[in-house]
């Protein structure tokens, strides 16, 4: 898979020319410009277009073409790189968790997320959650809280899974819950066909896009751009009233460029109820 991959492309798409030893300091460092650099987004699914995962269109479409994706795009391309540099990465999958009631039963596996085993134990990577985005990997240990720049996690285990949780204002909030057995290409295929056309998942009919950055979170949903600070602290929030400030917001904030006219986008937008 990393014969095909241009790690040259992908260090300077993130903005990062630091050391490349697979160790803790260079996953970290790599993980936290990814999100800063390559916004999670969803446009394919909204404006009906397949999310096509072989590695050559990943390349083109987040490194080459400056767009965003989300799990099954993002992390695979962080696993390449990784793998480019010599970590020892699994793929693993996720049962997202988070706008789901507490006591509602488990859906599918429809996360991607990573598994970097390292000379001081695993971490989790995971360039790709759009809820909620790490900043940094986080240490594949339970029942200890651990903190990023942009927030504070933990990892529990129950029911023979374990769950992740970020700390927000009005408590723990779960994120995902998942398990250790490594997926297959084809696990991913599947997920990444349900996620993206199934209209119960909110990417075919909402727009998401997020972007974690100099110590701000930045999300926006359909036409509506919310600013966070660290634990989901919130900033700032506004609407936005016209194409011409989707397009600044998308270029200035997302770093992104709009695969259809912005003009097309913002009339999709417009149309949902925010």
């Amino acid at each position: 898979m990393t014969d095909v991959f241009k790690l040259d492309r992908y260090l300077a798409r993130i903005g990062y020319d630091g050391p490349l030893q697979p160790d803790l300091e260079t996953l970290t460092a790599i993980h936290t410009a990814h999100v800063g650099a390559i916004p999670f987004e969803g446009l394919n699914p909204l404006l009906r277009r397949p999310v096509v995962l072989d590695l050559a269109s990943l390349q083109e479409k987040l490194v080459v073409q400056r767009r965003g994706g989300y799990c099954y795009e993002q992390n695979a391309i962080l696993r390449a790189a990784l793998q480019a540099i010599g970590f020892k990465v699994t793929g693993l999958g996720g049962r997202v968790r988070w706008n789901a009631p507490p006591d509602s039963p488990l859906g599918p596996k429809t996360h991607m997320l990573l598994r970097v085993d390292l000379p001081e134990g695993p971490y989790l990577a995971d360039v790709g959650f759009g809820a909620c985005m790490l900043d940094a990997p986080l240490r594949l240990a339970v029942d200890v809280e651990q903190a990023t720049a942009m927030g504070t996690y933990r990892i529990t285990e129950a029911d023979g899974r374990l769950w992740l949780a970020a700390k927000r204002a009005g408590g723990w909030r779960t994120m995902y819950a998942f398990d250790l057995i490594p997926q297959l290409q084809s696990d991913y295929e599947l997920g990444n066909w349900y996620t993206s056309t199934n209209p119960a998942v909110p990417f075919p009919t909402t727009l998401v896009m997020e972007r974690v950055k100099d110590g701000r979170r930045y999300k926006l949903v359909n036409r509506h751009l919310i600013v966070e600070a660290r634990d989901g602290e919130q900033v700032s929030t506004r609407m936005l009233e016209s194409a011409g400030e989707l397009r600044q917001v998308l270029d200035e904030t997302f770093n992104v460029v709009s695969p259809v006219p912005v003009e097309e986008l913002y009339a999709i937008i417009s149309r949902v109820v925010p």
